[in-house]
């Protein structure tokens, strides 16, 4: 028998990632939570700017956890629920928001990236940003 062998997020990809995200938010002048998981779950890296509500925290870190969990962005649970789906809102852990998009490589979710703090949209928008150079990264 052999064991599969799979990518797994490094904290020096987490924080490569989060440099990305920082700046992109940076130049725009927008104030973010960022949370990035392991493919578990499992907080690997996260920040808060200066200025975020602290609400946004826990928000962050759960729109993390779902992407991770189900492998797929946060946006696709949100628009479950607008399409009647109310279920999901009920689910331990569930954050049905956009924000958080996961981290793949070669095909293989090892993790997932999550901003809480602007808009929904503009959340998701730096995820996908940070979350798309990732093969750069790791050239």
């Amino acid at each position: 028998m052999e064991l599969p062998n799979q990518p797994v997020l490094t904290l020096e990809l987490a924080q490569a990632m989060a440099r990305v995200a920082q700046s992109y938010a940076s130049e725009r002048e927008w104030a973010i939570v960022l949370a990035i998981v392991d493919a578990g779950g499992h907080l690997v890296y996260f920040e808060r700017m200066d200025g975020v509500a602290h609400g946004t925290v826990q928000v962050a870190i759960l729109k993390a956890q779902s992407a991770a969990a189900f492998k797929t962005a946060s946006k696709t649970f949100e628009n479950a629920v607008d399409d009647g789906l109310f279920g999901l809102v009920g689910l331990p852990g569930m954050a049905p928001y956009e924000g958080a998009v996961p981290i793949e490589v070669n095909g293989v979710t090892i993790g997932a990236i999550a901003v809480s703090g602007v808009t929904k949209e503009i959340d998701g928008e730096i995820a996908q940003a940070a979350a798309d150079v990732v093969p750069e990264l790791l050239r």
